[in-house]
C-alpha cells in the first residue's frame, strides 16, 4: 500500500510540474473577447454621385479587417488593431447611373462580422441612346431612346429639324427626330437640346445633300442615291453563300434578307448593310453593280461599322473574271474593326498581291470614319490609279507602260462591290467580338463619272 501512495504522489508532482512549466513559459495568454464590438462613425453613410474620397473612423476591441462588397469602392487601410481609432478612406468612382446605388462595408474580426451600408446618390440627369444623328437628303425620321430620372423638354434650333414629343417624364421614353428634305447644295446642321432641372444634353444632327458635284472633265454616267424602296433595286446583284471567300471569313452572305431580317436596308436615303447573328450563323451582304466600267471616277459616301471582327470594303473586280490575282483587284476603301478609323487602298495583280507580300497599298488614319460619313473615291485612267478621302489623295499607283498584264491588268471593265465581312484573315486577325453585332455599314450614295 505504501508503494501505491508513492506512486500516486509521483503522478501528482509530475502533473504539477507540467502545469507550472506552462505558466512560466513567458507567453501572454490570448486576449480573445467573447463578444467583438465595432464602432463606425459615421454609421449612416450617404455620399453624392461624384468620384471622391470619403473618411470614416473605425474602432473594435479586437484586430479587424474591412472590405467593400462592390467594385466601385476601395478602402485604405484594409484593417486595424484592437482598441485603436483608425481613419479609413473610402475611394468611390462616379455614379453614372440614373438611380442611387448601394454597397456594404464588411468589418471582420475572427468569426465576428458587421456590415455598414453605403449609399451613393445619383445626380439629376438625362441619358440619350445617341449623341449624334446623320440623315440622307430625303425627308426621314430617326427614333432614339431617352432614359431619365426626372422630367425633360426637347427642342430643335432649326426649323427643318423637328422633335416629337416636346416633353417627357422620368423613365424610358422614345423621341422622334425628323428632317425635311434637303434640296440645298450642302450638308446642313441642327442641334436638339434636352433640358431638365439642373442641366441639359444635346444631340447633333447632320443632314447631307444629294446635289452631285461632278469632277472637272467628267460626266455622271451611273449613280444610286438610295432614295427609293426599302431594299437596293435592280442596279445591284448579290453574291451568296459561305466558304470563307478566300480569306477564311466567318459570315454567310445572303440576298438582301435572311428570313424576316432585312440585311440590305434602304431608309431615309441611306443604304445600311447589316452584319447580324441569327441563331448560330452570322449573316451579311456582298453586293455588286450590274454595270461595269473601264476607267472613270468612282465615289461613295460611307460611314464604317464598329467592332472587332468587322471588315467593310468598297472595291472593284473585273467583269470577265477568271483568275485571281491575275485579272486584278482595286480596293478603294477597306478597314478592319480592331484598328478603327484606319482606312486603306490597295491594288492586286500577279506581280503585286498580299499573298506574296508584294501588294501596293497605303493606309491612313481618318478621324471619325466610324462615327461620320466620309467620301471615298477612285480616279482610274490608262496612266494611273489614285484614291482619295474627302478630296485628299490617299494612294497612287502608276501604269509602268510595259504592256504587261502581270503589272497592269487594269485595262478591262470592272464592276463596283460593297460588302461587310466578319472575321477572316485580316478582319479577325486579333479575334472577334460578337457583342459588336449587329454591325452596320452605311452608304449614302455611289456614283460613277467618266470622260466623254
Amino acid at each position: 500500500m505504501l508503494r501505491s501512495i508513492f506512486k500516486y504522489a509521483f503522478v501528482f508532482l509530475a502533473a504539477s510540474s507540467i502545469i507550472c512549466c506552462a505558466c512560466s513559459s513567458g507567453d501572454e495568454p490570448v486576449d480573445a473577447p467573447e463578444t467583438v464590438t465595432f464602432s463606425v462613425s459615421p454609421d449612416n453613410i450617404i455620399i453624392s454621385d461624384e468620384a471622391q474620397t470619403y473618411s470614416i473612423t473605425v474602432r473594435a476591441n479586437a484586430n479587424w479587417s474591412i472590405t467593400a462588397d462592390c467594385d466601385w469602392i476601395s478602402t485604405f487601410p484594409s484593417g486595424g488593431v484592437k482598441n485603436q481609432d483608425v481613419n479609413v478612406k473610402l475611394t468611390l468612382t462616379a455614379n453614372k447611373d440614373l438611380e442611387s446605388r448601394f454597397a456594404n462595408l464588411v468589418l471582420q474580426a475572427g468569426s465576428s462580422r458587421k456590415e455598414v451600408k453605403v449609399e451613393q446618390t445619383a445626380a439629376a440627369k438625362v441619358v440619350t441612346s445617341v449623341n449624334s444623328l446623320t440623315f440622307g437628303a430625303q425627308a426621314s425620321v430617326n427614333q432614339i431612346e431617352i432614359n431619365s430620372n426626372l422630367s425633360w423638354t426637347a427642342a430643335s434650333n432649326e426649323s427643318w429639324c423637328h422633335v416629337t414629343p416636346l416633353q417627357g417624364t422620368a423613365g424610358l421614353s422614345k423621341l422622334d427626330v425628323s428632317c425635311d428634305e434637303n434640296s440645298s447644295n450642302e450638308s446642313r446642321y441642327a442641334r436638339v437640346t434636352i433640358t431638365y432641372n439642373g442641366g441639359s444634353c444635346a444631340i447633333d444632327v447632320t443632314q447631307m445633300s444629294d446635289v452631285i458635284n461632278v469632277p472637272e472633265g467628267y460626266t455622271l454616267v451611273w449613280n444610286d442615291e438610295f432614295n427609293e424602296g426599302s431594299e437596293p433595286g435592280d442596279k445591284w446583284w448579290y453574291e451568296t453563300g459561305a466558304g470563307g471567300w478566300g480569306n477564311n471569313e466567318l459570315q454567310y452572305y445572303v440576298k438582301a434578307r435572311q428570313g424576316n431580317d432585312i440585311l440590305a436596308s434602304v431608309e431615309g436615303g441611306i443604304l445600311s448593310i447589316i452584319c447580324k447573328k441569327i441563331g448560330n450563323t452570322v449573316y451579311s451582304i456582298r453586293m455588286n453593280t450590274n454595270d461595269s466600267w473601264k476607267y472613270g471616277y468612282f465615289e461613295a459616301r460611307l460611314k464604317l461599322p464598329k467592332g472587332k471582327g468587322t471588315w467593310p470594303a468598297f472595291w472593284m473586280m473585273p467583269k470577265n473574271f477568271t483568275t485571281w490575282p491575275g485579272d486584278g483587284e482595286i480596293d478603294i476603301m477597306e478597314e478592319v474593326g480592331y484598328k478603327p478609323d484606319y482606312v486603306s487602298s490597295s491594288i492586286h495583280c500577279n506581280s503585286y498581291n498580299h499573298v506574296n507580300g508584294t501588294q501596293k497599298t497605303r493606309e491612313k488614319l481618318i478621324q471619325g470614319a466610324q462615327d461620320d460619313f466620309h467620301i471615298y473615291a477612285l480616279e482610274w485612267t490608262p496612266d494611273f490609279i489614285r484614291t482619295y478621302v474627302d478630296g485628299v489623295e490617299l494612294f497612287y499607283f502608276a501604269n509602268d507602260k510595259k504592256n504587261d498584264k502581270n503589272t497592269w491588268p487594269f485595262n478591262a471593265p470592272f464592276y463596283l462591290k460593297l460588302n461587310l465581312a466578319w472575321g477572316g484573315n485580316w478582319g479577325g486577325a486579333q479575334g472577334i467580338d460578337e457583342s459588336a453585332l449587329p454591325a452596320i455599314y452605311q452608304i449614302d450614295y455611289v456614283r460613277v463619272f467618266q470622260k466623254q
